[in-house]
C-alpha cells in the first residue's frame, strides 16, 4: 500500500478495525492502539530497536494480534513545517515496512508531542525521571494517534 493522506485512510480500512500509532525514536518505537471504533488511543507497548526486520516482525505480530488495518506514524517536522533528517527517516521506515508487507500508513505531525507528554507526566501525574522513561514513548504514540483520530472525527 502506498502512504495515504490521513483523510483518505478511513476509506482504505475495513470498518471495525483498530489502528496503531507509532512514535519512532532512535532506540525505541512507542506503540499505541485505538479501539475498534477509532475514538480513543491508549498506550500499548515499547519495541526496543534491534535490526529493522526484527522490529518490523514485532510490529506485524502486534498488528495481527489486534487485527489492525493501519499505522499512524508520527512525523517529526521542524517548527517551520519543513522535513529534516528525522522526518525522512520516518518516511523511510514506512517505505521499508511496505516492502516486507503491504500496510496502510498515514503520517501525523508530531511536533512537540514528546515535550507535551513529558510535561503532562511531570505536572499532572508527578512521575519521576525513571518512571517517565518507561512510559514516555508509548504515551507519545498515543498522543500522536489520538491527534489523528480527533482530526478525522466529524
Amino acid at each position: 500500500m502506498p502512504v495515504l493522506d490521513l483523510t483518505d485512510l478511513p476509506a482504505a480500512c475495513p470498518p471495525g478495525t483498530a489502528w496503531l500509532g507509532l512514535d519512532l525514536g532512535e532506540k525505541t518505537i512507542g506503540v499505541a492502539a485505538s479501539d475498534t471504533s477509532r475514538m480513543i488511543a491508549s498506550p500499548l507497548t515499547l519495541i526496543r530497536k534491534t535490526k529493522f526486520t526484527d522490529d518490523a516482525q514485532a510490529l506485524f505480530r502486534l498488528m495481527d494480534e489486534r487485527k489492525v488495518s493501519a499505522l499512524i506514524v508520527g512525523l517529526p517536522l521542524n517548527m517551520d513545517g519543513s522535513e529534516g533528517p528525522r522526518a525522512q527517516s520516518c518516511r523511510a521506515f514506512a517505505r521499508n515496512l511496505d516492502r516486507i508487507r503491504p500496510v496502510n500508513v498515514a503520517f501525523q505531525d508530531e511536533r512537540l508531542s514528546t515535550s507535551a507528554v513529558e510535561r503532562f507526566l511531570i505536572e499532572d501525574l508527578d512521575l519521576n525521571r525513571k518512571r517517565r522513561a518507561g512510559v514516555i514513548d508509548r504515551t507519545a504514540a498515543a498522543w500522536i494517534l489520538q491527534g489523528a483520530l480527533d482530526r478525522l472525527r466529524p
